[in-house]
């Protein structure tokens, strides 16, 4: 199981940090990225982190704005998201890949195994 969570309302240019927690004890073993999905969109990755936190992966329009980075003592993965802007107002969900590596799974949402429930980010102008 996931549980995500630290979604909230920011205004424009602020920061959130997102956790997700799992109860897997095996966690180390996989891949972990984040996604989100705004109203009458797909869902799309955000961040992904390999098993050992070393390998990450950025989609193009965080633009060096967000972190993501895990702590496989915790169990837990964070997207560190600062200069909030409008357009990133979304769910955002965490998830965990079984049968592929971070670059293998090509960020595709379709080989995500595990989800956690998602948490509303909201970013006012």
């Amino acid at each position: 199981q996931l549980q995500a969570s630290g979604g909230g309302l920011v205004q424009a240019g602020g920061s959130l940090r997102l956790s997700c927690a799992a109860s897997a004890r095996t966690f180390g073993d996989y891949a972990m990225a984040w996604f989100r999905q705004a109203p009458g969109k797909e869902r799309e990755v955000v961040a992904g982190v390999g098993r050992s936190g070393a390998t990450t992966y950025y989609a193009d329009f965080v633009q060096g704005r967000f972190t993501i980075e895990r702590d496989n003592t915790k169990n837990t993965v964070y997207l560190q998201m600062n200069s909030l802007k409008p357009e990133d107002t979304a769910v955002y969900y965490c998830a965990l890949v079984k049968s592929y590596s971070l670059y293998c799974s090509n960020y595709d949402p379709e080989n995500y195994d595990y989800w956690g429930q998602g948490t509303q980010v909201t970013v006012s102008s």
